[in-house]
């Protein structure tokens, strides 16, 4: 597998991703499709300015996108921090997809030194994502609610030093 930024031209998969009513349940339900080119262009800027990271994982042999990875930092109750997340494709799921992801971003983001404490938020019932913060070594701190898309969204919090 590899990672490459994402580009102007993975609209199919940002619906495939965050369109599909499976993918998104536990964030509160797809969003419309309407505005997914506006999405992808914002973030397409957001990895040339270098505010972020937001890398597709793909198969060594080809661009055909397996999931996403993103890294960014923001201000949370006036707190700077980073944080990360994930999404997997369905017939790509339970191929360890994810872990790997998001260990190279890790180990990236580890060599890079900017990021500091990166932060994870996967809802609690979605056991495929805790999993892989325990594997990989995440502190879980506790429960976290939040507003995601207008929606109450309740998530473990997990915390790692990559460095």
């Amino acid at each position: 597998m590899r990672l490459r930024d994402v580009r102007l031209d993975d609209v199919d998969a940002y619906v495939r991703m965050r369109c599909d009513p499976v993918m998104m349940a536990e964030l509160g339900g797809p969003v419309p499709r309407e505005g997914i080119e506006d999405k992808v262009a914002r973030d397409v800027r957001t990895v040339e300015s270098g505010e972020g990271w937001i890398k597709i994982v793909t198969p060594d042999d080809s661009d055909e996108a397996m999931g996403q990875i993103t890294l960014w930092s923001h201000t949370d109750h006036g707190d700077r921090i980073t944080e990360m997340g994930w999404m997997v494709l369905p017939e790509h799921q339970g191929r360890g997809v994810g872990k790997w992801g998001v260990r190279t971003v890790l180990d990236r983001a580890a060599a890079d030194g900017r990021w500091g404490r990166v932060n994870a938020f996967p809802g609690v019932d979605n056991g495929p994502s805790n999993g892989i913060c325990r594997s990989l070594g995440f502190t879980l701190l506790g429960r976290f609610e939040s507003d995601f898309n207008g929606h109450r969204f309740v998530s473990n919090h997990w915390v790692i030093d990559p460095s």
